[in-house]
């Protein structure tokens, strides 16, 4: 597509990349040392302090030692207490737009306040989804098996697509079209999933995920498996989305894109969520696929398509089982009632609402 632009003087292009240049540089000067105190201090020591308890000595780097507040060593040789540093410290957003960052303090106001819009499921409506066509990725287990099955209890004309399909999703035909051997890592297979689709679909639900189980630390990070899950959760959306809207089977106006990411992407979260770092691949890949979405909004919004990004909430499925132990007092739940959150969330999408963060637990916004 060409997309036509006003002539601009290259003698004028010129004069404003310069101008904007210099005046970048003056504003990097004029605060590029209290940035680099500010951040490359903490993140010396949550580095440190996360690898073993405080150390009777330690030879400091001198930027470190000389950037401590108070009882600064007169010599970089001198002993450092590593246990003053701390973490990340930027300010989590508490306005009333958003929800709850601590996971166990906002199950337990919600069962305090009786909150029913998080401890039932009567608020739900599928009315909407009515002889809709909807695409779930990722639907033969989990979260996605479960969404698949209430589309179908609501009358939507659903399509799963998925790497192997089993029993009981072929069991749903003839409501359910199974697509088998599509991986989103694989453009070609992507691909090809268009072309057993007829007619486009008036939701695309980007479920399709993948969580390496062991804790990953600085001491066992597994590259292989971060760059996996970054493909899968961040990239692999984008493969399906793009296809499907250069193939024109995405309906506009009106179609709708649901990526299921996670509060684990929230990077101001981490601070609460994960205060001693860990899970990198997790929380990278949900937090790339958050940038994904936004700007999936960004572009498809003026040409009649919404974008979201949606936390099912704390489901219990097969991805969350080495989690079972918190399920409780965090108030995980059945992937049905996961299901009917995150389809009454993807009712909610309007032009207003469109390339937000939302918790489909409570309906509030997740920060970035």
């Amino acid at each position: 597509m060409r997309i036509k632009s006003g002539a601009t003087s290259p003698r004028r292009v010129g004069h404003t990349t310069r101008a904007l240049r210099i005046s970048m540089a003056l504003e990097l000067a004029a605060r590029s040392s209290a940035f680099y105190l500010a951040r490359s201090v903490p993140a010396l020591a949550r580095r440190a302090a996360s690898a073993r308890p405080a150390a009777a000595s330690v030879r400091a780097s001198p930027i470190a030692v000389r950037a401590m507040a108070s009882s600064t060593p007169s010599s970089p040789d001198d002993p450092v207490d590593f246990s003053r540093f701390k973490g990340a410290t930027f300010e989590v957003p508490t306005d009333a737009k958003y929800t709850m960052a601590d996971q166990p303090a906002r199950f337990a106001k919600g069962k305090a306040e009786n909150n029913a819009r998080m401890l039932t499921t009567d608020y739900f409506d599928g009315s909407f989804l009515k002889d809709a066509r909807v695409l779930v990725t990722g639907g033969n287990r989990g979260i996605g098996l479960a969404l698949v099955k209430e589309l179908v209890a609501c009358g939507a004309n659903v399509i799963v697509t998925c790497r192997k399909s089993n029993d009981e999703i072929d069991g749903m035909a003839p409501a359910v079209q199974v697509i088998e051997g599509v991986d989103v890592t694989d453009t070609e297979s992507v691909k090809a999933m268009t072309r057993a689709l007829d007619a486009p679909v008036d939701v695309l639900i980007n479920n399709a995920g993948y969580f390496y189980e062991p804790v990953e630390t600085i001491e066992n990070m597994a590259f292989d498996e971060e760059l996996k899950m970054i493909d899968i959760c961040a990239v692999g959306p984008l493969r399906v989305a793009s296809a499907l809207y250069n193939a024109g089977l995405i309906a506009k106006p009106g179609g709708k894109i649901a990526m299921i990411t996670s509060q684990g992407g929230s990077v101001s979260w981490r601070v609460v969520q994960n205060p001693t770092g860990h899970d990198f691949g997790h929380h990278m890949s949900k937090s790339a696929a958050n940038m994904g979405g936004v700007l999936l909004a960004q572009e498809l919004g003026p040409r009649g398509i919404l974008v979201q990004m949606l936390h099912p909430g704390f489901n219990k499925t097969g991805m969350t089982k080495k989690y079972e132990h918190i399920w409780e007092v965090e108030g995980a739940v059945d992937a049905s009632v996961g299901a009917k959150r995150v389809l009454h969330e993807i009712g909610l999408m309007t032009p207003e609402r469109n390339g937000l963060f939302i918790n489909c637990e409570d309906g509030l916004q997740i920060p970035w």
